[in-house]
């Protein structure tokens, strides 16, 4: 069942719920997705199959949430998902983030600390918007307009709209230690058109944990979808399942 939560700016957040054991595990879709897709999906029901807990949600602007997409940034969506995480109560949680989600997963980590359990992220994609923009493209962005990109799921271009990139290249990771101690398991396709695998292997470098597996699939793509891909992804999750 769908559930709302209305946030300090009056927006109601779309989300949904299951109860269950251990840490609660939260499922970041990517840019421009929502709690709709099979990845989502399939983790909820494989934690509602084993009784755990488990979060799936719409960023505002997106999905059954209200908002303007081109008013949302990733630090405005960080604090939307404590608030939500808030009010769920105390208990620690599992993030899964997948591409852009795991960029958003690793800033939820910093700011949520000891109440993180452990990471999964699926191709995560941390600062694509800067090495995801070419110098032209920055350059139209950093004067306020927005950038349209082919899409290959859509019939309809990607935009990127200035107020998030702006945003997002004052949330940069790479360069820096990011500040989680706890087990991650990155996964990623070397048949990855979109986010390279080596972001993958630059993360595992740039996290403090010493905890930190990197499983690449050689033909997989971007997506990750298919079912040995998903496969994966809940193997890990059962693994992390006593964090």
């Amino acid at each position: 069942m769908i559930q709302h939560l209305t946030l300090p700016s009056g927006e109601r957040m779309a989300y949904r719920f299951q109860p269950g054991d251990g840490p609660v595990i939260v499922f970041l879709p990517g840019y421009m997705s929502d709690m709709s897709g099979g990845k989502a999906q399939a983790v909820i029901a494989h934690a509602e199959a084993r009784r755990r807990a488990c979060l799936l949600l719409d960023y505002t602007g997106l999905g059954q949430s209200e908002g303007d997409f081109a008013a949302k940034s990733l630090p405005l969506w960080r604090d939307e998902v404590i608030a939500l995480v808030d009010a769920l109560g105390s208990r620690r949680v599992i993030l899964v983030g997948s591409s852009m989600g795991g960029w958003l997963m690793l800033l939820l980590a910093e700011a949520l600390g000891d109440r993180v359990a452990a990471l999964v992220g699926l191709a995560p994609a941390p600062d694509f918007c800067e090495w995801g923009f070419d110098a032209a493209q920055k350059a139209v962005l950093a004067r306020g307009e927005t950038v349209y990109q082919d899409n290959p799921y859509g019939p309809k271009p990607t935009p990127t709209h200035a107020k998030f990139w702006a945003a997002g290249m004052e949330c940069l990771l790479l360069a820096r230690e990011v500040a989680f101690d706890g087990p991650v398991r990155l996964i990623h396709g070397q048949a990855d058109s979109d986010v390279p695998w080596e972001i993958s292997l630059k993360l595992a470098a740039a996290l403090r944990s010493a905890d930190v597996q990197v499983h690449l699939i050689k033909d997989g793509d971007h997506r990750l979808s298919r079912r040995s891909d998903i496969a994966v992804l809940l193997n890990a999750l059962d693994t992390l399942g006593e964090a």
